[in-house]
């Protein structure tokens, strides 16, 4: 029902939880507008429907509509003396009962309107019958041949032309889908790098905030791009390849960008998944295929994005030699051997994922440099906030300092998401600036989810969520050194049906012992003040019991915080299964059973003694948390000073009632 952060080693943040894009995402050549050739667009549609007017055309105008009779019946027609005058072609033998001649083809268009309409005509198929002109001659009938030079050009472009241009757009229609697609296996081995001209980027390093040290890292890149004699006059060479790493949404792209927009140099950006193809050695073609085109226009920059798509590890592949990934590494690595660091040729590559990258890209001569891109500190958080709030109407209340206080382990690209949230709060609102709840209600949204306003809870569940959630701030409020109650809510966000915001003061990069034991004390505060009222436990706890857990699985495994094993790190390590380095590895174990069986008891012993000491402290404090969770039942929400002003002085003289005591064996 809260939310509140599992501990882990320097990193003492509340984090949330959280091309198709456009081809040229940096800028580069514009594809033409259709609707700028005349309004007109070309589809397949139009195609098709000529086709079917022509057809029509021909069937209407240029068919004959009379019926065929048998050749012997035409011929008794003949010794009747019902055919007059028979018109001879090599389709057809046509016989009329007049005389009469039709007028010339040539001023007529269908039928003739001299032509008689209610003239009867015979039409039948051509025999070989030498007799029939004899017949003909014997009966006095009129006869004679009509070319059909016209029509022949009419059924050549009918019968050949129109139907080859029609399967040739539909060839140029499909194949423009398979290449959009990556289908085309007539180019399967060209790179799919994106080229962006330079000084096509607009992205400087102004516009990057929060990563000052990154920044400097990557000024020396700029500066040997625009003026590479001063580094190799000295005899100085240029890393070759700069390897960003840091978390999701931490701004490594960003970055690439302003490199690229600052050395105003070509910028060839490309994803580690387009070098893998369902064809085997595409890959390590595409990666050809790219270096050549670098270095055909050096000096430029190489970005390679998830790099890890690409690069893990090789050691494990047991058996996998002629795996496509190991071969398009081989190259790659090949590749970044084959050219001089005078060149002009920089690689720059990002990933999340260090630790499962080949240790022969990570050498010196390849990717010779690691940038860290961390979460940014309180300082860059507010430059991150000022920089994307800069088009967004701001109300005069607005405290972006505040904001970015409360916004402890975000990332830049969660900021950039909660300036987005608070301006589309607002307009949502009607109002015409940001105001600062607005700013309050998407970082609410991006911690505890989504508010469910729809969903009703029964009385009984709704007291109990109350005592819930009043047993966390209480909690929080006696336990030394816990981060400050923001917000209760009972109103259901997301999956819980009511949450505890706590934000911390600082960034904070260690935690302590009794830190973590607190953590815990405030974690099994709601399942306490459950069992209280109630007198009976329920499943609103389970996530605060699973993080409780692992706190203290942590505390004995990872941190050495155990009599037994104090200052032993009982970690379990990873592994892959053989031939599949593709994997996330399978962790082990490398301590016994009885180890094992030492870490489980130790862990309920932590947790049955801190749920011991919390039930004192909430029993001491009943009124207290009977007060809170009656407040909490009337108005749902209470923010951080209502909830001070319903301690008072009840939260200081408790300050240290409880205090945390190392784990005991």
């Amino acid at each position: 029902m809260s939310d509140i952060p599992s501990p882990g080693p320097g990193n003492d943040k509340k984090k949330p939880k959280n091309s198709g894009g456009p081809q040229f995402p940096f800028g580069g050549p514009k594809l033409p507008d259709p609707k700028k050739f005349g309004g007109w667009r070309f589809s397949l549609v139009y195609i098709i429907i000529l086709v079917i007017g022509m057809s029509l055309f021909n069937y209407v105008f240029l068919n004959k509509v009379n019926p065929t009779v048998d050749f012997s019946e035409f011929k008794s027609k003949i010794v009747a003396g019902e055919i007059k005058r028979v018109e001879l072609t090599d389709s057809y033998f046509t016989g009329y009962t007049t005389l009469q001649r039709a007028p010339p083809a040539s001023t007529t268009l269908g039928r003739s309107s001299r032509m008689p309409s209610a003239e009867p005509v015979y039409r039948t198929v051509p025999i070989n019958d030498p007799e029939l002109v004899k017949l003909m001659d014997d009966k006095g009938v009129s006869y004679y041949a009509v070319s059909r030079e016209g029509s022949t050009i009419l059924n050549i472009i009918f019968s050949w032309v129109l139907p080859i241009a029609f399967f040739f757009f539909i060839w140029r229609f499909l194949m423009k889908r398979l290449g959009t697609m990556g289908g085309n296996v007539l180019s399967v081995g060209n790179s799919r790098a994106v080229i962006v001209a330079e000084g096509d980027i607009a992205t400087r390093f102004p516009d990057v905030a929060g990563v000052d040290e990154a920044k400097d890292e990557l000024v020396e890149v700029v500066d040997f791009l625009k003026s590479p004699k001063k580094y190799t006059d000295i005899g100085g060479k240029i890393p070759k390849g700069v390897l960003l790493v840091g978390p999701p949404g931490t701004g490594k792209t960003l970055l690439a960008r302003a490199v690229a927009g600052e050395a105003e140099v070509p910028f060839f950006r490309m994803s580690g998944a387009d070098f893998v193809e369902m064809f085997v050695g595409v890959g390590a073609a595409r990666v050809r295929d790219l270096f050549k085109q670098a270095r055909e226009k050096a000096p430029c920059i190489i970005f390679i994005d998830e790099l890890d798509a690409i690069g893990k590890s090789r050691i494990n592949n047991i058996g996998g030699g002629n795996d496509e990934r190991e071969q398009t590494l081989n190259q790659l690595l090949v590749e970044m051997d084959g050219f001089d660091a005078t060149s002009g040729l920089i690689i720059l590559a990002a990933t999340n994922r260090p630790d499962v990258l080949d240790p022969a890209l990570l050498r010196p001569g390849r990717f010779d440099r690691q940038v860290l891109v961390d979460r940014p500190d309180l300082k860059g958080r507010e430059a991150i906030i000022r920089i994307h709030s800069k088009a967004v109407k701001l109300g005069d209340e607005v405290d972006l300092e505040a904001i970015a206080r409360v916004t402890s382990g975000f990332s830049g690209a969660d900021l950039a998401n909660i300036v987005n949230e608070a301006a589309l709060l607002a307009v949502r609102g009607g109002r015409k600036v940001v105001e600062q709840k607005d700013f309050n209600e998407a970082i609410e949204k991006t911690v505890a989810g989504l508010q469910k306003k729809t969903r009703v809870l029964k009385p009984a569940e709704r007291k109990l969520t109350a005592y819930h959630e009043a047993g966390h701030a209480l909690m929080a409020a006696f336990t030394p050194g816990s981060d400050p109650v923001q917000k209760i809510s009972i109103i259901p966000r997301g999956y819980a049906l009511g949450y505890t915001l706590q934000m911390p003061i600082e960034d904070r990069y260690t935690i302590t012992q009794s830190d973590l034991l607190g953590r815990i004390d405030v974690l099994l505060g709601g399942r306490v003040a459950e069992d209280m009222v109630s007198g009976e436990f329920s499943t609103g706890a389970g996530n605060d019991l699973t993080k409780a857990t692992d706190i203290a699985r942590k505390m004995i495994t990872d941190y050495g915080m155990s009599e037994r094993f104090k200052n032993v790190a009982l970690t379990s390590r990873g592994m892959r299964m053989p031939g599949d380095a593709a994997q996330e590895p399978m962790f082990h174990r490398e301590y016994s059973e009885a180890t094992q069986q030492y870490i489980d008891e130790e862990i309920a012993n932590i947790v049955e003694k801190r749920y011991a000491g919390v039930t004192k402290i909430l029993n001491r404090n009943r009124a207290v948390l009977d007060t809170v969770a009656g407040q909490l039942l009337e108005k749902e929400t209470l923010d951080e000073k209502e909830f001070k002003a319903l301690v008072g002085e009840v939260a200081a003289a408790n300050a240290g009632a409880v205090q945390p005591s190392p784990v005991e064996s």
